[in-house]
């Protein structure tokens, strides 16, 4: 039976707001900041990044922080993961609160997480050339939350 719901409509009703960031390269043993949420907080349903430039030999472990802006403590969402040599079309997206992140040409994600206003950052241990863009949807938990990417 065919269904009348599109399939946008579908992604929204089920894990709320989609917001993507364009292709960057991976910061060299620094921190980029990749979403920022204002307004209040979030129920993150997604956070997913694809390989979108093939990513050097060198050895490179990503992590995932999320950083309030009242509260600064660091919360890691995903730890070191290994990034290096991933090909394009790989995907990378964290499936329990601070564990290594699942890795691959397909990924599972089970990450329900709330995020309060602050950013979401990556870092690296190295220099690797490799980029990634990246994909949250959400679901505002306050009036006024918001997610944008940076």
């Amino acid at each position: 039976m065919a269904t009348q719901i599109s399939g946008k409509a579908q992604l929204r009703n089920s894990y709320g707001i989609k917001v993507e960031r364009l292709a960057a390269v991976l910061p060299a043993t620094a921190a980029q900041t990749i979403f920022t949420v204002t307004g209040g907080r979030i129920l993150l349903t997604t956070l997913v990044g694809e390989v979108t430039t093939v990513c050097t030999a060198t050895v490179t472990n990503l992590k995932i922080d999320a950083v309030g802006t009242v509260s600064t403590v660091v919360t890691p969402l995903a730890i070191n993961t290994l990034v290096t040599s991933l090909a394009v079309g790989n995907e990378f997206a964290f499936s329990a609160l601070g564990a290594v992140a699942t890795v691959g040409s397909a990924v599972t994600q089970n990450n329900e997480t709330i995020i309060p206003p602050g950013i979401v950052r990556i870092t690296t241990d190295a220099t690797n050339t490799g980029a990634m863009k990246w994909l949250v949807t959400y679901i505002p938990l306050d009036d006024g939350a918001t997610v944008a990417a940076s």
